[in-house]
């Protein structure tokens, strides 16, 4: 056999250093269909960044992107129900290197973020790179080649015609499939019996004609806090269920006028200036969800108490059931201006009874003596978040599968690397979740330590020798157990509510403890003593981990530099300078 064969030239060590080369940075063809040097699962926006990263970084074109939907986008391709729109300043709502000065709004839309996606992946030709309606359904990691196995099957159409399922080996795996991928449905006695429409947030039919019906939106989170206003519109009537209630505060969206888009696309340091002060107020928020008696806390206590006053004149029924009885940070907070009003319209009702089972047409609640008709349930029930990397099958070094490893919790070194599950990193994974600033700060940073490691394999290849990365055991259950210890001190932890992000044990697997910044600078360096070194090049690591060395990655500053005072002084010594040379020359 030979690499003509189709065989990586790792197994062929001296002579095929510079075809490995090749292979590295030479576009994905026919002849190597089953072959990469990094095969990525998911193509939304974690997806998009670590393959931008690669190719613009890295150089290395030989990757592949696997999407089990039909285009870019992920969760905002998803999520296409009424009303649905981001919570994050959309100054902030993009990539650093490829930042968006035409957002419409001051909070983007679903619409508007996916077309934004879309244009990113055009403009860096991530088309070519990526296999559409394609589902991983394995992984294998294999201890001989020390390459993974992913077994994958093709979606219907042309393509399955060919081949419904096939393998890929490759040198590193990324999975992008993010926290947000699989929707949660509703354990309600009498489910199945239900003849009417049912459909989730997130598999949004659009093809179903609202107008005139009756409807329920079971959930109050913010997905419903989005969905309501716009159905409420078109429903006769329309119920919405409430387990429990959140902290709503005001939103305060706007249009975002022309003549500011402008300045922002022809005069760029205006919109980093409004980006990075968008950065600076958000990270102050952070002690808001975290620290039950901090400033911020209590100010957004006294905001939602306005906000339930102002907008429910007169209706103090509405704001004992609106109350939270649990600390602000607990449960994701809801940012709306109108939600609150809805619940005033004639035909919008709050229930706040138990569920007790579905029937043939509708729901029975506690307390009532009949069910209730519904033409729509709406569950905005969430996502499984729990079940990370679910319904995959990843088995690792020595055959562990990672239900195996994750037998207590989902865990992560730093977020993005498993004991025994070598060359492999995710993205958005355990413990990276933000409740108060724009998750595209952690996505980037972790597509920088990855690749790093991606780097360091694929540097061992091109020499022709083999070397796999997996961080200990020992240290990532350390870094898990401090994490918890912070975690618990935050009002995430508060027993007094449940919410998508802690186990019904109490554990959190979800969020990060610190600030945006915090998990940047986390991230800022590869400790090579943290981790595993298996094949050739490994002692080569071993040695640098011996000698303390480390990888220092440069992280992407969005904060301010300068105050507003300081920049102001620059600003008009500039103005002034300039003056003064016009005189002159005159």
């Amino acid at each position: 056999m030979s690499p003509e064969d189709g065989y990586l030239p790792s197994y062929y060590p001296q002579e095929n250093e510079t075809y490995y080369e090749e292979w590295a940075g030479t576009l994905h063809s026919n002849h190597n269909f089953t072959r990469a040097a990094v095969v990525i699962v998911g193509g939304g926006i974690s997806g998009i960044c670590m393959a931008i990263d690669l190719l613009v970084n890295r150089k290395m074109k030989n990757i592949i992107i696997l999407e089990k939907g039909g285009g870019f986008g992920g969760t905002w391709r998803d999520n296409k129900f009424p009303g649905c729109c981001c919570d994050v300043f959309s100054v902030l709502y993009s990539y650093s290197f490829a930042q968006n000065p035409k957002w419409s709004r001051r909070y983007p839309g679903q619409e508007e973020i996916l077309d934004y996606l879309t244009d990113v992946a055009q403009k860096y030709g991530l088309y070519k790179f990526t296999r559409f309606h394609t589902t991983v359904e394995a992984a294998d990691w294999n201890d001989k080649t020390l390459q993974w196995e992913t077994t994958v099957t093709v979606g219907g159409g042309k393509d399955s015609e060919f081949t419904p399922s096939y393998k890929i080996t490759s040198d590193f795996l990324v999975a992008a499939t993010g926290q947000l991928n699989k929707p949660k449905g509703i354990d309600v006695q009498g489910y199945a019996d239900y003849q009417g429409k049912i459909m989730h947030s997130a598999r949004w039919d659009w093809s179903y004609d609202l107008k005139g019906k009756r409807i329920a939106i079971i959930g109050t989170g913010a997905t419903t806090a989005q969905i309501a206003p716009e159905v409420a519109k078109l429903a006769s009537q329309l119920t919405i269920c409430q387990r429990t209630p959140a902290w709503v505060i005001p939103r305060h969206d706007k249009k975002i006028s022309d003549w500011m888009q402008m300045l922002f696309a022809y005069f760029p340091p205006a919109r980093w200036r409004v980006r990075a002060e968008a950065m600076d107020f958000r990270e102050s928020f952070h002690s808001a969800v975290t620290q039950s008696d901090s400033a911020y806390a209590n100010l957004m206590r006294s905001m939602n108490y306005n906000l339930l006053r102002e907008q429910l004149p007169n209706r103090p029924d509405l704001w004992e059931k609106l109350s939270p009885n649990y600390h602000p940070g607990c449960k994701r907070t809801v940012i709306s201006d109108d939600y609150y009003p809805t619940l005033l319209r004639k035909n919008v009702k709050l229930e706040t009874h138990k569920i007790v089972r579905f029937t043939t047409d509708g729901i029975r609640f506690e307390g009532h003596d009949s069910a209730e008709k519904f033409d729509l349930i709406v569950l905005a029930t969430g996502f499984d978040t729990f079940s990370f990397l679910s319904p995959i099958k990843i088995t690792g070094r020595n055959g562990r599968p990672l239900e195996e490893i994750w037998a207590k919790a989902a865990y992560a070194y730093k977020g993005v690397t498993a004991p025994d599950l070598p060359n492999f990193g995710m993205l958005y994974g355990p413990n990276t979740n933000l409740s108060h600033n724009s998750l595209i700060l952690v996505i980037e940073a972790q597509t920088k330590y990855i690749s790093e490691l991606v780097n360091k394999i694929l540097q061992a290849r091109r020499k022709g020798e083999e070397l796999a990365l997996c961080p200990s055991e020992e240290k990532t259950l350390r870094y898990w157990h401090d994490l918890q210890m912070a975690l618990q001190k935050t009002s995430f932890a508060d027993p007094n509510c449940n919410s998508w992000w802690k186990r019904a044990d109490g554990i959190i697997t979800n969020n990060w403890a610190g600030t945006a910044i915090d998990y940047q600078k986390n991230l800022a360096t590869v400790k090579w003593a943290d981790y595993h070194a298996f094949g050739l090049a490994g002692i080569e690591v071993d040695t640098f981990a011996t000698g303390g060395e480390v990888t220092k990655i440069r992280r992407v500053v969005e904060e301010t530099r300068l105050s507003r005072t300081v920049l102001g002084v620059f600003v008009v010594g500039v103005v002034g300078l300039i003056v003064q040379g016009i005189a002159w020359r005159m």
